[in-house]
């Protein structure tokens, strides 16, 4: 993650909100505990918590009051990569370096965990310390987010371009739900506990978006020029896999070049927000520049 004088506080905040909202591993039923926690404390960037908060940092959110939409995002960013992972999905191996869930415990215990993750998400929303109106305001972002509008339809319809080449607006579309919607609830949610008034959501929904579609082709050109150490996932899938990426449909000179142009809307968008939308510059320059 980038430096930033928040960043590890944040880092902590999070891990900590993660940890006490898990089940114990040796509380029954033992097994599904463990896969829930395996799913979710075994490493990554953490981007989308870090997006709640610096979201929030930009709108003058209290730190606090963001612990509960960070912790959420993550648990079921956690639970879509559990699923995403199943051999009737991606069919992967390996997660963050270490065996996916269905691997290291098996495959019904991982349907189980990803849909005990989800539902753990919301049951944190609904349980956070904030007045009702802002609950609900997460929760409908959230699971706007995470359903058929949103991460669940992307990635049908990845599953269906499957084989087949995709226009390139096709494929913007597959990615703005499968990949972009999570970082766009993560960004309001964050706005959401600052107080942002409509004006400055629709910036930072601006920011998520090219944001959104930025990682998404730094993924696909990492699949290309990583390796499985770096990415802590099998590299090469997508071209084995037949499907249509950035760098399959328009070449990685012009991938790259696009990239660039994200990272300039990013900026743009952030630019009446002045120095307090900070953090939120450094994550989207770390999302461009990722080497893992």
């Amino acid at each position: 993650m980038p430096v930033d004088p928040a960043a590890a506080r944040w880092m902590q905040r999070v891990e900590a909100r993660l940890e006490s909202a898990l089940p114990p591993a040796n509380d029954s039923p033992e097994r599904l505990h463990s896969a829930m926690r395996h799913a979710v404390l075994g490493g990554g960037k953490r981007l989308r918590p870090m997006l709640v908060y610096a979201a929030g940092a930009a709108t003058g959110a209290d730190e606090i009051l963001c612990d509960a939409p960070a912790a959420a995002v993550e648990l079921v960013h956690a639970y879509s990569l559990v699923h995403d992972d199943l051999p009737a999905m991606d069919d992967d191996a390996l997660r963050r370096g270490r065996p996916t869930v269905h691997v290291a415990f098996d495959e019904a215990t991982a349907i189980l965990a990803g849909d005990a993750l989800q539902a753990l998400a919301f049951e944190v929303l609904a349980d956070a310390p904030a007045d009702a109106a802002l609950r609900v305001a997460w929760l409908q972002s959230l699971a706007r987010a995470a359903g058929a509008p949103g991460m669940c339809g992307g990635q049908a319809l990845d599953i269906d371009a499957t084989g087949r080449l995709l226009e390139v607006a096709q494929l913007e579309r597959l990615h703005a739900l499968k990949t972009g919607a999570l970082i766009r609830a993560a960004v309001r949610m964050g706005g959401l506990a600052g107080g942002a008034d409509a004006g400055t959501l629709a910036r930072l929904d601006d920011y998520a978006s090219a944001l959104g579609l930025a990682f998404q082709i730094r993924d696909d050109i990492l699949d290309v020029e990583g390796d499985s150490a770096q990415l802590g996932k099998t590299a090469g899938k997508d071209q084995a896999q037949e499907k249509s990426t950035y760098p399959a449909l328009l070449g990685m000179a012009r991938s790259k070049a696009l990239l660039a142009e994200l990272a300039e809307k990013t900026k743009a968008a952030l630019g009446p927000l002045g120095d307090e939308a900070g953090a939120l510059r450094r994550l989207a320059e770390f999302a461009v520049a990722r080497a893992n």
